[in-house]
């Protein structure tokens, strides 16, 4: 709220300006600009103070209190806003925009920015190789919609959903960096967990309000154009999305300037679940190692390795679009040019960035140098690429473009290594602007002037050893050595003693001081000003340019996966519209490059008749290795990426689901076994034909009974019911019964040797079930005591025993209720009909009128 002006009259009127700025940012750290250094006043300085690790000091005091301050030096407060986002904090940025030397009083601030987790553009405070994402979410009932934009890039898409756990899986893949929500959303636990949520006003996202600040962003009298029109849901998360932006931004949002809706018919739906479980862009500890996207990814741009992982997150559907990724990967194997793309590519680097900071008037000098290097870089890689067929390069050689009317303007304009900020001027090539030039010769003290003072000077005193300088605290003057002070002309004025010489002014030399003093703050002004203009020249080109990124880091994925296709020896997959999976020698992208043994690879068939594969088998013997290699394979298949096998040949898939591993969720109250079954529900009630799904060990964290009823259960669900591509794996080996009912499941196991005591793991796949689980080879393998594994082998020795005894004596009670069951049968008369029977075998139901028939109904309940 902001303080009326009985309240400000009792500060001073700096304090008054600080705490008029604050009230329109209540919950934002805000940084006051003063001279070198962003200060911070009240409880921002004691917060910051605590959460930077920076001194709390006083200023003064204001109403008759002393006010806490903290400050950090402008030079270097990249650092300490990096710090302060990372903790989830917002800053508004307050600068002086008033002349000091035509004002009194406080020099005129404004806020010219409000920086949060989702909006920063500031290349040192973003993470170059992870899309940095601001959402927003809206509920009505069940339904959701949902709101991205990467600022970084102009992206903007929306998205609806009808289930919480789509839901889920959606800010999953997104991972937002900031999430709008209002104040009525119901959901909260789906979204507080996430790093930054901000709750924002219910009237901003209504339906009306939405639809108007979208159409005006976009210059359109409707959303029609756009596919969005009747996406009702997601118009409310995108309009209010975009209102924050303008809020924060205090700019045009010039670079966003379309708007997607992404329908889930179009990608490959993976959960939350399957997500973490197959470790793409994260793994299971939460680190990057080990990673599909560590493997994959070695482009050469930042927006390359961006856009690599949203394929990797969002698997695509549309054959022709993966046919045209796959044949652009084979065309440059056998053009042969990863090498000479990737060179250019890396000098580059990141436009996609620069052209966001660009349109919104944040770009610095060395954005500029980049974006000159990238329009000199242009017409070698156009060259490069027409030497493929032109029916794949034509939309991409278009394009990315060609630009030399702006590589001459940025080669005129700017010189070779600027410095990091306009501030302090020295940017604009000299011969740019003769204006510009002329201040700034003035402002260099005009050396053929001083060297013709200092000669006129010494002959006209005599004094040999006098000297013309310039010191940036005192300015200019005239210094004459101590033993030479009696010769120095009455009209000399001191200025400055020294240990052995004075300085001294002459009117002459002050009032070129003078001059030269005004030409640096008129030639910065100036060189500000052509800056200013040049961004302008540059702003009209912001769409064809966003065309040009968009090509660039397309060219750089391909480019990235040919590199892994060739060095890893990946083959191109058959994608076809007939069902079904057959991968010959397929091996884990992952663990292939981890492991220190040569990898063993393993075939896959699933298809009508061999939906389901039962998958038994040691512990350590790899079975959940070859369940996620098989999800892995066919996710790289459906990014367009080649694939570590021999070949394959892939048919449609809609979803990929992992049930594999679980662990606590305590924050819930859910156990280990209550997270297993959740995602098992999941995969149950979403699963279709087409999909693929992966169950390792259902029915773990429940009794033996319980277990083996559940994953018995879900095995004839997901191969009778639901006819899903399955690889279900098991311990127990009752399971491996199902195939002898169930004609589409398979038996398949991995394999192992012992040795004595030992066991020896070979990891190769066969057909037929194992004989054995092998728990105590690998506990022993583990370093579990030999007492205890000595133990447990006679445990196990006695329950077998056991086991054999009950199952004989089933067996002989199973034959004495046989033959007492024939004698019961023997001795028994033949069974009479009843007589209600007799009268209804004797009756065409189709000869009897309504009548007849009421009336035999009677007949029939009087004999009963």
């Amino acid at each position: 709220m902001k303080p009326t002006a009985q309240e400000l009259k009792q500060h001073t009127p700096m304090m008054q300006q600080f705490l008029t700025l604050k009230s329109e940012v209540p919950d934002t750290l805000l940084f006051y600009r003063m001279g070198d250094f962003y200060e911070l006043f009240f409880d921002d300085a004691r917060k910051a103070s605590q959460l930077l690790g920076i001194s709390l000091t006083q200023r003064g005091k204001t109403g008759g209190n002393a006010i806490p301050m903290a400050g950090v030096p402008y030079h270097s407060v990249e650092g300490y806003l990096a710090k302060l986002i990372n903790l989830g904090e917002s800053v508004a940025i307050c600068e002086q925009v008033g002349d000091p030397a035509t004002t009194k009083g406080p020099v005129e601030r404004k806020i010219v920015r409000i920086i949060t987790p989702g909006t920063i553009t500031d290349e040192a405070l973003l993470d170059d190789k992870q899309d940095n994402l601001l959402c927003s979410v809206y509920q009505l009932g069940e339904q959701f919609g949902i709101a991205s934009l990467d600022i970084g890039s102009g992206r903007f898409i929306v998205n609806e959903v009808d289930k919480a756990d789509a839901l889920q899986a959606e800010l999953q893949r997104l991972s937002p960096a900031e999430l709008l929500y209002p104040d009525n959303f119901e959901s909260m636990e789906l979204i507080e967990h996430l790093p930054t949520i901000r709750r924002r006003p219910e009237w901003e996202f209504e339906l009306a309000t939405c639809k108007n600040i979208l159409t005006q962003q976009l210059g359109t009298k409707d959303l029609i154009g756009f596919g969005i029109e009747k996406a009702h849901f997601a118009i409310c998360a995108a309009g209010a999305l975009l209102q924050y932006l303008k809020d924060t931004q205090r700019t045009a949002l010039s670079h966003i300037q379309s708007i997607t809706l992404e329908q889930n018919t179009d990608t490959v739906i993976l959960d939350a679940a399957t997500r973490r479980n197959l470790e793409l862009t994260f793994n299971l500890a939460g680190g990057t190692d080990n990673t599909l996207a560590q493997v994959l990814d070695t482009t050469v741009t930042p927006m390359g390795s961006r856009l690599l992982k949203r394929w990797i997150h969002q698997p695509i559907r549309d054959i022709s679009i993966l046919n045209y990724r796959q044949t652009m990967i084979q065309t440059l194997m056998e053009f042969d040019l990863t090498t000479a793309l990737s060179l250019p590519l890396k000098q580059i680097g990141d436009i996609e960035r620069v052209i966001a900071r660009l349109a919104l008037r944040s770009a610095r000098p060395r954005d500029l140098t980049r974006l000159r290097c990238a329009f000199s870089l242009l017409p070698e890689l156009q060259n490069l690429i027409a030497e493929l067929p032109n029916d794949l390069v034509a939309t991409l050689s278009k394009e990315m473009g060609n630009y030399p009317e702006l590589l001459d303007l940025l080669e005129r304009a700017v010189i070779d290594n600027p410095p990091v900020i306009i501030r302090d001027g020295g940017v604009i090539k000299a011969g740019y602007n003769e204006e510009l030039d002329h201040w700034r010769n003035l402002s260099k003290g005009a050396t053929d002037y001083l060297e013709a003072l200092e000669k006129r000077e010494r002959e006209s005193t005599g004094i040999s050893t006098l000297k013309v300088g310039y010191n940036r605290v005192h300015g200019y003057f005239i210094e004459i050595s101590r033993s030479q002070s009696e010769n120095v002309p009455e009209h000399y004025i001191r200025r400055q003693t020294l240990k052995g010489a004075e300085r001294y002014i002459i009117a002459e030399l002050k009032e070129h001081e003078e001059k030269v003093l005004s030409s640096q703050g008129k030639a910065l002004a100036l060189e500000k000003k052509l800056y200013e203009q040049l961004i302008d020249l540059l702003l009209p080109h912001l769409k064809s340019l966003q065309f040009t990124a968009k090509a660039l880091a397309e060219l750089d994925v391909l480019n990235t996966l040919t590199e892994r296709a060739l060095t890893l020896n990946y083959v191109r997959p058959i994608l076809q519209q007939d069902s079904g999976i057959q991968i010959q020698e397929g091996r884990h992208p992952v663990v292939e490059q981890v492991s220190k043994t040569p990898f063993i690879a393993n075939p896959v068939d699933l298809n009508y008749q061999r939906r389901m594969l039962i998958i038994t088998g040691p512990n350590m013997g790899g079975k959940s290795t070859y369940m996620r290699q098989v999800a892995l394979m066919v996710l790289m298949a459906h990014i367009g990426s080649f694939i570590p096998a021999e070949s394959a040949v892939i048919g449609p898939i809609d979803r990929i689901f992992t049930r594999i591993g679980a662990s606590d969720d305590l924050a819930s109250g859910r156990s280990t076994f209550m997270v297993e079954m959740t995602e098992t529900a999941n995969i149950l009630h979403n699963a279709t034909p087409h999909s693929l799904v992966l169950m390792d060990e259902i029915g773990r964290g429940t009794s033996t009974f319980d277990g083996l009823s559940l994953a018995w259960a879900c095995a004839e669900q997901l191969a009778e019911k639901i006819q899903a591509y399955t690889l279900f794996a098991t311990h127990y080996f009752e399971l491996t019964q199902l195939p002898e009912t169930i004609p589409e499941l398979v038996n398949v196991h991995l394999d192992a040797v012992e040795h004595g005591d030992s066991i020896a793991f070979l990891h190769s796949l066969q057909d037929g079930a194992a004989n054995k689980s092998y728990g105590l080879q690998v506990a022993a393998l583990a370093g579990v005591p030999k007492p205890v594994l000595n133990s447990a082998k006679a445990k196990l020795a006695q329950l077998e025993a056991s086991s054999l005894q009950t199952q004989s004596n089933l067996e002989m009670q199973n034959e004495q209720l046989d033959k007492v069951e024939k004698q019961i049968d023997l001795a028994l008369p033949e069974p009479v009909a009843h007589k209600a029977v007799t009268l209804l075998e004797s009756v065409d139901p189709d000869d009897l009128s309504p009548k007849q028939a009421l009336a035999m109904l009677y007949q029939l309940k009087e004999q009963l």
